[in-house]
């Protein structure tokens, strides 16, 4: 923790930050919640201001720039200025509604059985080993079935799309070193080949598309007669892979840890299993999968605390916004039944999550069964935190069942 929070840099955060932010949000929040970096970033902590940025039009995603400054001509650089989540309107537009052919309630009406069949089939590989790793042996497993059958991944590859999710998005931290970057831009490349191999092979044979596949919706897809380029089409791809992916696995995760750490809101799950959706809520709220997220001033904001000008880039605290004492009571505290819970974990405004409402799905079915086929869930020894600050989740988190 720096010595006063004046000499707090988001660019030079430490190990013990990523452990446990929530220190040093609560201090930035009360004495700078609009906390100026060194290199004149500007990281904000307050759920209103982190709102406002959200929802305010004149807040740009667009990071040609910044990632040019970052990564220069590489296979990241690509990657993150095709894909729908760094872009503006009208590219973003055009895409998100071809994307969104993906999200439907038919397609969504699809996946639910989907997801109950892998989750009982998951559930019943844990009853046989009785010890495990939470996150390698069933968090992980969920969304890399559910984004195999979206995208029509064959089973050999599998295997490989944490360690694809991981390396592309760990190199969106604030401080990257080059070893990550190597490896951020090895998976795009790598993945980036799959895929094309995939959807080449799926325009040719679009009648053999299985159960929840939605490729074919993003190749054939059309919005006022333009369709995804090739090159966008992978990059889409590997973006709902990141979306999906490891937001689910942290998810399921954290969700598991927070339950651990508090026995009597497991018992009141354990016992009242119809609060499932709150308790998903209260999950995403408490650690939220995504903590930093980041726009450009369009043009000069009024927050809580001053006016930031145009050209301004903004970090946000989704982190901190979500425990902000202004907004929820009691922030620290879990409450599975906590009503309302205006958590910002999936974003707003036009940025907000396309996958949200398949997120909650997962999370309702895995963690609602989990919870119930094994009320002694326990731990086993020690979990391990990713050492990623834009994201939170576990890299090993074992567990017994029996």
């Amino acid at each position: 923790m720096p010595d006063t929070i004046d000499d707090f840099d988001l660019n030079s955060i430490n190990r013990a930050f990523i452990e446990n932010p929530h220190p040093v949000l609560h201090r930035l929040r009360a004495q700078s919640p609009m906390h100026r970096n060194a290199d004149g970033s500007v990281y904000l902590t307050r759920h209103d201001d982190c709102l406002k940025v959200y929802q305010s039009r004149a807040m740009l995603s667009d990071k040609t720039q910044e990632f040019g400054k970052k990564f220069g001509q590489c296979p990241l650089y690509e990657h993150h200025t095709t894909s729908l989540i760094f872009n503006d309107p009208p590219y973003h537009t055009v895409v998100r509604k071809l994307i969104s052919g993906a999200f439907t309630p038919r397609k969504l009406a699809e996946f639910e059985p989907l997801i109950a069949d892998i989750v009982a089939r998951l559930l019943d590989r844990i009853e046989d080993l009785g010890e495990l790793d939470m996150i390698d042996d069933f968090a992980k497993e969920l969304p890399t079935e559910i984004i195999s059958f979206m995208l029509g991944i064959p089973e050999e590859f599998r295997p490989n799309l944490r360690r694809f999710s991981l390396a592309i998005l760990g190199a969106l931290d604030p401080v990257v070193s080059a070893e990550r970057l190597a490896a951020g831009n090895a998976a795009v490349t790598e993945f980036s080949q799959i895929l094309n191999d995939l959807i080449n092979h799926r325009r040719a044979h679009p009648e053999s598309a299985g159960q929840g596949e939605v490729l074919d919706s993003l190749i054939f897809g059309e919005v006022d007669g333009r369709a995804l380029t090739q090159e966008e089409l992978i990059q889409n791809c590997i973006f709902l892979l990141n979306a999906g992916h490891e937001t689910t696995t942290s998810l399921v995760g954290n969700s598991v840890g927070i339950l651990l750490r508090n026995p009597d809101q497991h018992r009141d799950l354990l016992d009242n299993p119809d609060i499932i959706e709150t308790a998903v809520e209260e999950f995403l709220r408490f650690e939220s999968p995504l903590q930093i997220g980041n726009r450009m001033a369009g043009e000069d904001i009024e927050l809580s605390h001053g006016v930031l000008p145009k050209g301004t880039y903004i970090h946000t605290s989704i982190g901190g916004a979500n425990r902000d004492p202004d907004v929820f009571a009691d922030p620290d505290r879990v409450d599975l039944r906590r009503k309302p819970n205006k958590h910002i974990a999936f974003i707003t405004g036009i940025h907000v999550c396309l996958g949200a409402t398949l997120s909650r799905i997962e999370g309702r079915i895995a963690l609602g069964q989990l919870v119930q086929r094994f009320p002694g869930l326990a731990a086993n020894g020690d979990a391990e935190i990713m050492p990623l600050a834009r994201f939170r989740g576990y890299a090993r988190m074992p567990v017994r069942v029996r």
